[in-house]
């Protein structure tokens, strides 16, 4: 019944919308779980050092936790607004067995709108993952540069850590969470092709629509 009553394109953009609210949910709780694990600091770019040879690792100089805030605080909103854009078609489907006008009214009314708000968390998701990487990479740089008992940024992990850190799994907290933010972000690219395709085919569906609303009027029979 739901699959009958929802046009396919629109199918297809929920189900986008489902991805890429699960990787707003994977990266913000990645990233918020790697901050847990040293006390609330945000890491990214940061330096990691050692005090002695083979000795527990220091990390050194971490960012504003506000800077992992503001990331999964986009995630967050990310994921928010897809699952209230899944909601909100998932109720029309059910109260409103015209959905197909409905999806082309909205379109031709709100279609710009829609794109603006899409370029927006285009935006702020290419922003999020560049500090992700970037952050990453110098953190990574300075384990590499200062440690020299290890090949990879992965190796720091197995080592101990000065205090309560917890660095075991930081690497692979950090990769989660840029790797959902990227995935996410290429599936906004999709979502945006596939209401360009919507908008084009209500088009045609409203033509269509006027067509055959006016000609009772132009063809009466005298």
């Amino acid at each position: 019944m739901f699959g009958m009553a929802l046009p396919w394109l629109l199918v297809l953009e929920l189900v986008l919308y489902a991805g890429c609210f699960i990787c707003g949910i994977i990266s913000a709780a990645s990233l918020t779980v790697t901050q847990g694990h040293f006390a609330g600091q945000c890491i990214l770019y940061g330096t990691i050092q050692s005090n002695e040879s083979g000795g527990p690792l220091v990390l050194e100089s971490p960012s504003n936790p506000s800077l992992c805030y503001f990331v999964s605080a986009i995630s967050v909103f990310v994921a928010i607004y897809c699952f209230s854009l899944i909601l909100f078609w998932v109720y029309t489907s059910c109260v409103d067995e015209e959905v197909k006008r409905q999806v082309a009214h909205r379109e031709r009314l709100w279609l710009n709108v829609t794109l603006g708000v899409y370029g927006m968390l285009l935006f702020f998701l290419a922003v999020s993952g560049c500090i992700l990487r970037t952050g990453r990479d110098r953190l990574c740089l300075s384990a590499l540069y200062n440690i020299h008992s290890i090949n990879s940024c992965e190796e720091a992990e197995n080592k101990t850590w000065v205090g309560a850190y917890s660095g075991n799994q930081f690497y692979t907290g950090l990769y989660s969470a840029e790797k959902s933010v990227w995935v996410s972000f290429f599936l906004w690219l999709l979502i945006v092709a596939v209401v360009l395709v919507q908008r084009r085919h209500s088009s045609e569906l409203g033509s269509e629509w006027g067509v055959s609303e006016t000609a009772p009027f132009f063809h009466r029979r005298v």
